[in-house]
C-alpha cells in the first residue's frame, strides 16, 4: 500500500502594500491613527497586518500600555518595510525629494510652543506644505505612555523607558520686577530686600515637574502674590505690577518694560528635552521636523541663556 505524503506548497512572500500598512503602525503606535494615514479604516489595517504576520511566521506587534510596540521580528520588518517604502520613492523618478505629507502631534510647555515651534514648522512647510503640527500646551514630567503623541519637550532629563530622550536646549529663569513696580516700591539692592515681596510664579501644589521646583530654594522668603499653570500669565501679571516674576528669560527680555533683578544671585539654568517613540523619529516627517526645531534652538541658543 502507497502512502501519499503531502507536499507543502511554498510559504507565500510578504506583499509590499502589506509592508507599508504595518511601518504606518509601527510609527504610530495605534491602528487607528495608522488608518487615519493611510486613508483606510482600521478594521482593514488590522487585517492587512494579521496577514504579514501570518507569512512572517510570526507576532510583529506586542499590545502595551502605551499602544502597539515592535517584537523582534517587527523590529526587522521595520528595516525591510523602510526600504520598500525608500524604493517606492526612487520609483517616483523625481530628482527632489518627494514632499512630505503628515500630521504631527507634539506637546511642550507654553513657552517653548509660543516662541520656539513656530518659526521651526514655518521653516519645515516651506519645503513639505503637505505637513500640519498640532501643539498641546502644558508642563508636565515626561509621559511613560504617549499614545496619541509623536513628541514631548519636557523640561529636566526625563525618566522613561521604550522612548528615545534627546536633550535639546539650555534656558534660564530669572527674577523681574516691572518698571513701574520699581517706581512705586524702590529698587531692591540687596537679595536680602526681598524678604516678604510678592512673587508671581507657578502653583506649588501643582507642580510635577521638579527642576522647576525652584522658588522655594533660591527665593525662600518671597511671598506668593499670584500663581499659574501658564508662564504667560506670569509675564503679564509681573507686567501689571502684581509682584516679582521668576520667568524664563528669553520671554521675559522681549518685554520692555521688565527689569531683571539680581542677574548673578537669581539665576537657574534648566534644559529642554525632546521625547519620542523610536519608531515615530524614524518617521521620515518627524525626522524632518525635529532636524528644523533643533536648528531653531541651535539659533535661539544664546536667547534662550539670556547672554
Amino acid at each position: 500500500m502507497q502512502i501519499m505524503t503531502a507536499v507543502a506548497g511554498p510559504t507565500p512572500l510578504p506583499i509590499a502594500d502589506d509592508l507599508l500598512v504595518f511601518l504606518a503602525v509601527a510609527r504610530s503606535g495605534t491602528y487607528v491613527t495608522a488608518a487615519d494615514d493611510l486613508g483606510m479604516n482600521h478594521t482593514t489595517v488590522s487585517r492587512r497586518v494579521a496577514a504579514l504576520e501570518r507569512r512572517l511566521g510570526g507576532r510583529l506587534l506586542a499590545r502595551s500600555p502605551s499602544g502597539w510596540e515592535l517584537t523582534e521580528l517587527g523590529r526587522s520588518a521595520l528595516a525591510e518595510a523602510e526600504q520598500v517604502e525608500a524604493a517606492v520613492a526612487r520609483l517616483r523618478g523625481t530628482r527632489e525629494a518627494p514632499a512630505l505629507s503628515a500630521v504631527i502631534r507634539i506637546s511642550a510647555t507654553d513657552g517653548f510652543s509660543a516662541l520656539v515651534v513656530p518659526p521651526a514648522v514655518t521653516r519645515l512647510r516651506r519645503r513639505h506644505p503637505g505637513i500640519s503640527l498640532e501643539v498641546v500646551t502644558t508642563t508636565r514630567r515626561a509621559l511613560q505612555h504617549r499614545t496619541g503623541l509623536d513628541l514631548e519637550v519636557v523640561v529636566g532629563k526625563p525618566e522613561v523607558r521604550r522612548a528615545e530622550a534627546l536633550w535639546l536646549a539650555d534656558y534660564r529663569l530669572g527674577l523681574y520686577a516691572s518698571r513701574a513696580w520699581l517706581a512705586e516700591h524702590g529698587t531692591p539692592e540687596t537679595v536680602a530686600e526681598l524678604t516678604g515681596a510678592p512673587l508671581v510664579y507657578f502653583i506649588d501644589s501643582m507642580l510635577s515637574v521638579d527642576p522647576l521646583d525652584a522658588a522655594p530654594r533660591i527665593l525662600p522668603a518671597m511671598r506668593d502674590a499670584l500663581t499659574s499653570t501658564n508662564v504667560f500669565v506670569h509675564v503679564e501679571a509681573t507686567r501689571g505690577g502684581a509682584g516679582l516674576g521668576l520667568l524664563p528669560c528669553f520671554i521675559a527680555d522681549r518685554h520692555d518694560d521688565l527689569v531683571r533683578l539680581f542677574p548673578a544671585e537669581v539665576s537657574e539654568t534648566l534644559g529642554y528635552w525632546l521625547v519620542s517613540r523610536r519608531e515615530a523619529l524614524r518617521q521620515p516627517a518627524v525626522a524632518a521636523f525635529v532636524t528644523e526645531l533643533r536648528a531653531q534652538v541651535d539659533r535661539m541658543r544664546d536667547v534662550l541663556l539670556a547672554q
